[in-house]
This record gives C-alpha cells, sequence and structure tokens, in this order.
C-alpha cells in the first residue's frame, strides 16, 4: 500500500471523528444522549441498524465464506432480509408501543427488576464477546492491507472508536453510520466493474468458477441450517437490546416499521453486489487456506483499486466494522447507567448520568479490545461469530420478545427458558466433544439454539393456558405503559436537521476526494470520477435539506 492510499487512509479517518466529535454537546440527557432525542428520522435508524449488522460479517465472515462457497453466502444473507420484513411489520412497531428506552427498561416493567437485572449481567457478558468479535475484523482488515500486527491494529482501532462513542452518544453512531454506507455503497460500485473486468468478464467468472459455486446451498451450510439461521436472525435482529434501540429512537409506530423495511429491502439487494468481489477473487487466486480466506476481500480491493480509492475502501470498511462495536458499546453503557446505576442512584442528576455513560463506554470499550485479542486462539472470526449466535441468540433474545405478545409470561419463566437453553446449548458445544466425542453439524449446532428455546416457550405457554393462569401482571403493565410520556425532545428537530448537515459535509467531503482520486487513477479513471461528482451531488442535497 502507497503513501496515497495511506494518506487517504489518514484523512477520512479525521473526516469520520471530527462527525462523531461534533455532538459532544447533544447528550444533555439520558433521552439525547442514548436515544437521540427520541425522534430520530426513521431513514437514518434504518441505515444505521443495516450498517450495524451487515458491517461486522460482511466482509472478513461472509467474505471468508463467498470465497469458498460462493453463492451459498448470498443464500445465508437472504435470510436477515426476511427477517428485516416480519421485524417491520409485527415487532418494530411493538417495541415503540413498549415507550422504553432501552430492552432493559422493558424488561423491568414487564417482567419485573428481578428479572431484568439477570437479563442485564448475561447480556453484558455476552456483548463484550460479540463487540470483540466485532472489532477484531477490523483489525483483520488492516492486518491484511498494511502488514501492520493485529494486535496494535486491536488496540489503536478499538481506542479511537470508544473515544468518539463516548463522546458524542448516539447521534455519533447514527451519523457516522450513514456517511459509512454512503461511502462504502460507492466503493462497491466502483470495486464490482473492475473485478469483473480483471476476471474477464462476467461469463468468463462463470466459466471458470469452481464447480456448484452457485449453489444455493451445501453440506456445510445446508437448507436446514438456513431455516435455522433464519430464526436466529429474526431473534437475534427483533430482540438484539443494541438493534432495539433503533426501534425506540424514532418517532412512531409506523416509523418504526419502516426502519425493519429499510433493512430488509437492503437486505434483499445488497448482498448479490457485496459478495461478488470475493468469488471473483476465488477465480484469480484459488490457494487461499486456513484464516487466510478471512482477508480475501481486501485482497481483491488491492488487486483491481486503483491509488487512493484502497485507502478510501480500506478506511470505508473499517469503520464501517466498527460501527457494530460503537452501536453495542452506546447501549450496553445505557444499559449500565440506565438499568443499573440509576437503580440504586434513582434522584442521580441528569449530567451526573451522562458522565456515567460516557465512563461505562470507555471501560466497556478496553474489555472489548481484551476480547478481541482473544479471537484467534478461539478458531478464527467465522468459527467465533458462528457458534457464538447458535449459542446465544435464541436462548437470549426469544424470552423477551415472547413477552411482548403473551400475556402469561413471567419473568421466572422466561429466565428458566434463557437459562435452560443456555446450558444445553453450552453442553453441546464445548462439554459433548470433550465427553462423548459428540460434535454437532454447523445446521445441527443452529437449530438446537434456536429449537430449544421456542419449544421450552411453547410448551410454558401451553401450559399456562391449560391452568387458566391469570394475566394481572400484564394488565398491570399496560396500565403504567398508558401512564408513561411519549414525548420527544423539544430540541429533536434541531439535532436532526445538524445531523442531516453533518452527515451532508462528511457525504460532499468524501465525494471530493473521490472526484480528486479520478486524476491520478491508473485504471477506471472515468469511474472514480463520476462517482466521486454523485456523491458530491447527494452531500448537497442533504445540506440544503438540513438547513435551519
Amino acid at each position: 500500500m502507497g503513501s496515497i492510499d495511506i494518506g487517504v487512509i489518514i484523512i477520512f479517518t479525521i473526516l469520520i471523528f471530527i462527525c462523531g466529535l461534533s455532538f459532544s454537546s447533544s447528550g444533555k440527557n439520558m433521552k439525547s444522549y442514548f436515544a437521540a432525542g427520541g425522534a430520530l428520522p426513521w431513514w437514518m435508524s434504518g441505515l444505521s441498524l443495516f450498517m450495524s449488522f451487515f458491517s461486522a460479517g460482511t466482509f472478513v465472515v461472509w467474505g471468508s465464506i463467498a470465497y469458498n462457497s460462493g453463492w451459498v453466502a448470498i443464500t445465508i444473507q437472504s435470510t436477515m432480509a426476511i427477517a428485516g420484513f416480519i421485524i417491520g411489520f409485527v415487532i418494530a412497531p411493538k417495541w415503540r408501543k413498549t415507550k422504553a428506552l432501552t430492552a432493559a427498561e422493558f424488561i423491568t416493567n414487564r417482567l419485573g427488576y428481578n428479572t431484568q437485572k439477570v437479563y442485564t449481567y448475561l447480556f453484558l457478558v455476552i456483548s463484550l464477546f460479540t463487540t470483540g468479535a466485532f472489532l477484531y475484523p477490523v483489525a483483520k482488515i488492516v492486518e491484511v492491507s498494511t502488514g501492520v500486527p493485529i494486535t496494535t491494529s486491536i488496540i489503536v482501532i478499538g481506542v479511537l472508536i470508544l473515544i468518539y462513542t463516548a463522546v458524542g452518544g448516539l447521534w455519533a453512531v447514527i451519523v457516522t453510520d450513514v456517511l459509512q454506507f454512503v461511502v462504502l455503497t460507492a466503493a462497491v460500485l466502483i470495486v464490482v466493474p473492475l473485478s469483473l473486468n480483471k476476471v474477464g468478464g462476467i461469463n468468463s467468472f462463470i466459466d471458470k468458477a469452481p464447480r456448484d459455486f452457485f449453489a444455493l446451498v451445501n453440506d456445510e451450510y445446508s437448507w436446514g441450517f438456513m431455516i435455522a439461521f433464519g430464526f436466529y436472525n429474526l431473534f437475534f435482529i427483533a430482540g438484539n437490546w443494541a438493534y432495539v434501540q433503533r426501534y425506540t429512537s424514532v418517532s412512531t409506530p409506523r416509523d418504526a416499521k419502516k426502519v425493519g423495511w429499510l433493512f430488509g429491502a437492503l437486505y434483499l439487494i445488497s448482498p448479490i453486489i457485496w459478495m461478488l468481489p470475493p468469488m471473483i477473487y476465488r477465480v484469480l487466486n484459488p490457494s487461499l487456506e486456513g484464516l487466510a480466506d478471512e482477508g480475501a476481500y481486501l485482497l481483491i480491493c488491492k488487486e483491481v483499486l486503483p491509488v487512493g480509492m484502497l485507502g478510501l475502501m480500506l478506511g470505508g470498511m473499517i469503520f464501517a466494522t466498527s460501527s457494530s462495536v460503537n452501536t453495542t458499546l452506546n447501549i450496553s453503557a445505557g444499559v449500565l447507567t440506565n438499568d443499573v446505576y440509576k437503580h440504586f442512584r434513582p434522584k442521580a442528576a441528569s449530567n451526573q448520568l451522562v458522565k456515567i455513560a460516557k465512563l461505562s463506554t470507555v471501560i466497556l470499550g478496553l474489555i472489548t479490545i481484551g476480547v478481541a485479542l482473544l479471537v484467534p486462539l478461539l478458531g478464527g472470526v467465522v468459527e467465533f461469530v458462528l457458534s457464538l449466535a447458535a449459542i446465544t441468540g435464541g436462548a437470549m433474545f426469544l424470552p423477551p420478545l415472547w413477552a411482548m405478545f403473551s400475556k402469561r409470561l413471567t419473568g421466572n419463566t422466561a429466565l428458566f427458558v434463557t437459562i435452560t437453553s443456555l446450558i444445553i446449548n453450552a453442553f453441546f458445544k464445548f462439554l459433548a466433544p470433550l465427553l462423548f466425542d459428540l460434535s454437532l453439524s454447523r445446521t445441527l449446532e443452529m437449530s438446537f439454539g434456536v429449537g430449544i428455546p421456542i419449544a421450552l416457550l411453547f410448551l410454558t405457554e401451553l401450559y399456562f393456558m391449560i391452568s387458566k393462569s391469570d394475566e394481572i401482571a400484564f394488565e398491570e403493565y399496560c396500565k403504567r405503559v398508558a401512564l408513561i410520556s411519549d414525548i420527544s425532545e423539544d430540541d429533536s428537530t434541531g439535532g436532526n436537521k445538524k445531523g442531516g448537515r453533518v452527515i451532508g459535509i462528511g457525504v460532499a467531503s468524501t465525494g471530493f476526494l473521490i472526484f480528486l482520486l479520478a486524476f491520478i487513477a491508473q485504471n477506471g479513471a472515468l469511474l472514480v470520477g463520476g462517482m466521486g461528482l454523485l456523491v458530491m451531488v447527494l452531500g448537497g442535497v442533504f445540506i440544503k435539506r438540513n438547513l435551519k
């Protein structure tokens, strides 16, 4: 990587950092810091949800699968589109109607504080592993492209992320997510045609691809896996506390619906575009082995992108993948502050709570860095991410979701389902191979992960119906929700305008940078220049629409 690419990375990093820090004065209270005032535009929230979910795996996890298994990676991600549409129609508006700031607050209101306390501790522990799994791919990208040791990359990038997340709160997360979406979409629309040109065109790519490379499924990722993974995605996207924040931070239940629909629409289209580069690289270089295939995405970018654009693509990958880290850090800090500290200090002033929130973000960020350093010892990021999903996804997130629709589910029952499912899943993952030489296939592992909590909840619900259990607790919860104020902050419109302007400035600046790179591009200059102009115009539209 040359000095121009490194310079572009530095410029883009500074731009992201400035955009995030520009909201340092926005976190006046808890609703401002963790919910952006409670009236976030649905399209911003939807794009942020997409980036927060998509970025953790696209470049390294799904890129690795696309390199090895081809179209299977696209089939896997199509389950996310289906989940998004279901969430938009049914679950997202339900979350908005709870009037809760966090999922933990809903659990307290619906199932009781003792139940929430256990879920909070479980969520915080699991979220530390989740953010570690998200931070590792970022560092892997840097290592592949620059040669900087992965340990150094994890530490430096982790510190940068926790600083702007701690300072700017949810607005910093949202604005940088939207900016990254625009930048990476522009970059990949340059990568794809250049990659196809490198391989000799679409027909040549298809002819030279390995046998069954375009099959929808394979032995490891079968239809059974796809169905189980689809259920996991439904529970995870609908119930993960970091993503719930995207449904509760918009103005109305209808806006919450649009958040889910936008997510689904993007995942219906984007996987085909995003997965083509690592698939093409399999034809160009079929010799990657072991964990080297985790770098396939960056390697194809290095192969085809003109000077400077590789730096921009890398910068976009770093901060887009970081999106999952800052999202989880923000909501984890919210849980610690709103649902733990505030419980013991109910009279704490707003400014004190915001200080605790920022301190929590820093502490959690440092622990995340430590976890990310351990990922290579746990079998690589693909194994780590999918196993973590199978063990925790259904067990953690389905019972609270069930509680939104069930009038009979109790806190003790929800905890029983969660803890029992976690124990069974962990047993088959860690102890069964040692004690009985029994290892579950990827399909069975995912099926157990989602099937056990579904079965337990169904059986308990059936028992409550037969025994005609009372619904007093649910009725009291409904009365409490009816009394909760659901008014967004007075300055939410001003915050939205400022967010739009910052996004516009960031997008226009990036477009200008892309346009300048066209003058030194040795290949694809017209493509790069045209994309730069298009991004600049888009940034100008954002700015014009959000002028005071």
